[in-house]
């Protein structure tokens, strides 16, 4: 990619990133690393992740008036298409906010409003990662037990085949 000479006027971009990785084997070397390996057609299991970027506008230089925060300077928590969120990074903008909230005059009935909504965010984005993390376990637990048959059903096929081996002798 080649950077831009300056920043869109409206601060949207349409640019993103596309992560992938794959399993692969122990022992491979840097010369084995193909194009071929994020084939999904061949058989290889690809996570992707897409990112999209995000324009901040520069930091303003500090005021000569003491405040409570820089205005400008609010970091955002980032959130990928796949719905993955930072959690330190939504900690760092909560903390921010909050403190333009407090900067800002607002009712105390309003910030107690505000300041609850964020927590029920902030345990709400907790949760979906707990269940995607806890939906990937189940996905990897069913390829493991997937197929095959059962040991007992083997034994018992076996103790028929030897009994009817021994009627059909016995006639």
């Amino acid at each position: 990619m080649q950077a831009q000479k300056e920043a869109p006027p409206d601060m949207n971009c349409r640019d993103k990133f596309l992560l992938q990785s794959v399993k692969v084997n122990d022992g491979i070397t840097a010369k084995d690393i193909t194009s071929e390996l994020f084939n999904k057609e061949a058989g290889h299991v690809v996570e992707e992740c897409k990112l999209k970027v995000v324009y901040l506008s520069p930091p303003q230089p500090p005021s000569p008036v003491h405040e409570g925060s820089e205005e400008g300077s609010s970091p955002r928590g980032s959130v990928s298409d796949n719905g993955h969120v930072n959690a330190a990074e939504f900690s760092t903008a909560a903390k921010a906010f909050n403190e333009q909230l407090e900067a800002q005059d607002l009712s105390p009935e309003t910030r107690t409003h505000i300041t609850k909504l964020t927590e029920e965010k902030k345990s709400a984005l907790q949760q979906c990662n707990k269940i995607r993390h806890e939906l990937e376990l189940l996905k990897r637990e069913g390829n493991k037990s997937g197929g095959g048959v059962s040991f007992m059903f083997v034994i018992i096929i076996g103790l028929l085949g030897i009994f009817m081996g021994y009627m059909m002798k016995k006639s």
